[in-house]
């Protein structure tokens, strides 16, 4: 058990809200004394809720509030701008405290596979919306500095020099960025964006945005919700086939099953009918079609497109049947992928850590004491709450090894802070998120908003008072 009431030192990396979730977990309950740290290598809490949620979905973004406090709990310590595999190795965290849970998301993304996807003006949906949210990986501090995969051309350079835009993928990132490329820069004003990202939204020049889905209608991962927000933009026709909306025996099924797909395609066929307005902006649905190439020679100026159908056994195949789309920039929203930390055993195949209910797989048997939850542990599915119940499944794990035995108190809580001052690293808490906090609500009220993101680490460390 607790070994006389000394608590469990549990160190969780990342702070997204998996791993917030997951010290809320261990916090709440109230069998086993535990204290937690939940590291991350960025100096600012909250994950995806700070750099996934689009700027204008304000309700959504404003989880964090709800995360802050479990952060602020006496039993729970953030520790910000701390790298795993850089500042402290597995092995080393592992030693300085009782359990490690690996929280830290999927940070990679899913590939095309098509000819052309290396050419410039062809990005991931994950690095397009770390830009728009201002993460700082992608605002380097350096000026002239250039995110590697677009090879000489940053996502603000791109989107000044495109007209007709491609999103591969229907789920709702894929609308966020769609969303946010069409709309005018005065419709972003009230956002927390980084100013260098209005900056570079006032002289973007899109006015055509094409979706592609592989499948029909019925199969889209859009929420109802965010789907009828395209509907609601003022100044832009939306654009859908009719054909596009015909339902296959396979479709008809999953109609039946799910009121979320019926739903969105009452949405979509009620698009269909509406009259063009003549708008100067167009978001165009492509149901039943896929990549099939890009075009062009140091830019892409056009992606190949090839209609689709179901199999009998429930595959998508082309028909052969294909047309060029003029473009200037694919964005690639066909899903994240997560990514391997040095010294922890990772399937390349499923892009995530082996497990059992939370519980490590290292070497073929259970790791003593080691979990993980979130999207490292089931892939990147899911909404932000689906991390809650996912996260209780892991606590659960661990705190059934505490009552087994398996699992005992042996750290003091200050082994961990005695380590990295060792190393020179001074991590950055709560008192140092509260100083950000405060500069962006000051930079933001300014400029007559309610907060502006600090997009650079150099602001971010100065706001918080460090070198």
């Amino acid at each position: 058990m607790s070994n006389g009431g000394t608590p469990f030192v549990v160190a969780i990396i990342g702070a997204g809200p998996s791993g917030i979730y997951a010290a809320e977990a261990l916090s709440q309950q109230t069998d086993v004394p535990v204290h937690v740290a939940v590291l991350d290598r960025l100096p600012v809490p909250f994950g995806l809720v700070r750099y996934g949620v689009a700027p204008d979905h304000a309700s959504i973004r404003s989880i964090r509030n709800t995360l802050e406090r479990t952060l602020e709990k006496a039993d729970v310590s953030f520790y910000g701008d701390v790298t795993i595999g850089k500042d402290l190795t597995i092995d080393e965290l592992r030693g300085a405290v009782d359990a490690v849970i690996y929280a830290y998301g999927a940070g990679a993304d899913k590939r095309l596979g098509i000819d052309g996807e290396e050419l410039r003006g062809s990005i991931a949906a994950p690095e397009f919306v770390a830009w728009y949210c201002g993460h700082p990986d992608v605002h380097p501090d350096i000026v002239g500095a250039l995110v590697p995969e677009q090879d000489g051309q940053t996502p603000a350079e791109l989107i000044a020099t495109t007209a007709q835009a491609v999103v591969v993928g229907i789920g709702n990132v894929a609308l966020d960025v769609a969303r946010v490329l069409i709309k005018v820069p005065s419709e972003l004003d009230d956002t927390d964006m980084a100013d260098d990202v209005l900056d570079s939204l006032a002289g973007k020049t899109v006015t055509d945005v094409h979706i592609l889905g592989r499948r029909g209608p019925a199969y889209t991962a859009f929420t109802t919700k965010e789907l009828r927000e395209l509907g609601q933009l003022s100044g832009v026709d939306l654009v859908v086939d009719p054909h596009d909306l015909h339902l296959d025996p396979s479709s008809e099924a999953v109609i039946g099953q799910d009121k979320v797909a019926a739903r969105n395609l009452a949405v979509l066929t009620e698009w269909a009918a509406r009259p063009a307005t003549g708008a100067e902006r167009r978001i165009h649905f492509h149901f039943w079609t896929r990549p099939v190439r890009l075009l062009g020679i140091d830019r892409v100026t056009a992606i190949e497109v090839e209609r689709t159908r179901i199999t009998a056994d429930g595959y998508v195949e082309g028909t052969g049947d294909t047309h060029l789309i003029d473009t200037q920039l694919v964005v690639r929203s066909v899903g994240y992928r997560g990514v391997s930390l040095p010294g922890l055993p990772f399937d390349e195949s499923t892009g995530r850590v082996p497990h059992s209910e939370g519980r490590v797989i290292r070497d073929g048997s259970f790791s003593l004491d080691e979990y993980v939850t979130g999207w490292i542990k089931r892939g990147p599915t899911g909404v932000i709450g689906t991390n809650k119940s996912d996260a209780v499944e892991t606590v659960n794990s661990l705190l059934t090894d505490i009552h087994d035995g398996t699992l005992s108190a042996s750290h003091d809580v200050r082994a961990l802070d005695t380590l990295l001052a060792g190393r020179g690293i001074h991590p950055l808490g709560m008192p140092a998120w509260h100083k950000i906090d405060a500069a962006e609500i000051e930079r933001g009220a300014s400029h007559g908003r309610q907060r502006t993101t600090l997009a650079h680490r150099s602001e971010l460390l100065a706001a918080a008072d460090e070198s």
